[in-house]
């Protein structure tokens, strides 16, 4: 399998920072964020008086989507936004970071899909999602994209859209012989179809989610192993679990590699995981050796956490290039 270039050898790709024009398929949610900004959480029935508060495009599904496209990948986006104000805005910002919206369905009749967010001054958040037109995405439309799947390399699929859904999806991609990534996000438990949830080539939970699925807490890096053993029994042929601050820990059914964070000042963590995600789902397209490819990702998700807001947190491939040298 190929290895990631040396630290020296990176700045030898050329100046858009693209080394290649993968193609990358995500399936998911698209939101608008409504963000307060505050000193910190409040407690349950507490009030507090904020900082700040804005209107600022999300959703896993359009986060990971932006995020791929300025990492340097050929992006087409599959999902579904209300006919209202917001669904424009959704959707223009998509197309204006280069993302194919053509299969993104306006609905009439539903609201487009809104998270509340609320974050502290450490960049510690907590997200309250309203699904509206996502929960609506059907197998239905998938059908009507199944050309964007044609000759396409990685799907990328969370769970803030309806599971059937989901699992319609990854088998198009099966189909297509692309490679799968899901982030299991929000997690599941109980579901009737969670077996058919984890074949997949990569699931990246962070600790929360993985202690859902699998039962383990996870405290430590003894903790993430054992869970990230568990996950590939269950069926991933790779599990990566990303434990913030901490860094991410990966599995692929028999070797273990831990991967440390690159120490960052955290302001928002909202989207670090979506960052994250795009950026492994790029590498694995790339044939790149994972404990290099996790590395990548763990840079991605730091500079998104080190700025504000979700979609415009994301890096580009060159300032990933360019913390991985400068923390080499």
């Amino acid at each position: 399998m190929a290895q990631l270039p040396s630290p020296q050898s990176w700045q030898a790709e050329d100046s858009s920072g693209r080394s290649a024009s993968p193609r990358i398929v995500v399936v998911g949610s698209i939101n608008m964020d409504l963000v307060v900004r505050s000193e910190r959480l409040p407690r349950p029935g507490e009030t507090l008086i904020g900082q700040t508060f804005q209107e600022i495009p999300g959703g896993k599904g359009g986060n990971q989507a932006i995020a791929a496209a300025r990492l340097g990948a050929d992006v087409g986006m599959v999902g579904c936004v209300g006919n209202d104000a917001f669904g424009v805005r959704l959707r223009d910002g998509l197309n204006s970071e280069q993302v194919n919206t053509k299969f993104i369905v306006d609905l009439p009749g539903y609201a487009s899909g809104i998270a509340v967010i609320s974050v502290e001054d450490s960049g510690q958040n907590c997200i309250t999602v309203i699904p509206g037109a996502n929960g609506e995405l059907r197998s239905s439309h998938l059908k009507l994209a199944e050309s964007m799947f044609v000759g396409a390399g990685v799907l990328i699929v969370q769970l803030e859209v309806p599971v059937p859904t989901v699992l319609f999806a990854m088998d198009l991609a099966r189909h297509a012989g692309m490679k799968i990534i899901l982030d299991p996000a929000p997690a599941p438990s109980g579901h009737l179809q969670m077996q058919e949830l984890f074949k997949v080539d990569v699931i990246c939970p962070n600790e929360t989610e993985t202690e859902i699925l699998t039962g383990i807490p996870v405290y430590d890096v003894g903790d993430a192993t054992r869970a990230a053993r568990r996950l590939c029994e269950l069926g991933a042929k790779n599990a990566v679990i990303t434990m913030g601050s901490r860094g991410a820990l990966w599995c692929d059914g028999n070797d273990i590699g831990f991967v440390e964070a690159i120490p960052v000042n955290a302001v928002d963590t909202t989207a670090a995981g979506d960052a994250f995600t795009a950026a492994l789902a790029l590498r694995l397209y790339e044939a790149i050796d994972m404990d290099q490819a996790v590395r990548f990702a763990c840079a991605a998700g730091a500079l998104a956490a080190s700025r504000h807001g979700a979609q415009p947190a994301m890096p580009t491939r060159q300032e990933v290039l360019q913390l991985l040298t400068k923390a080499s």
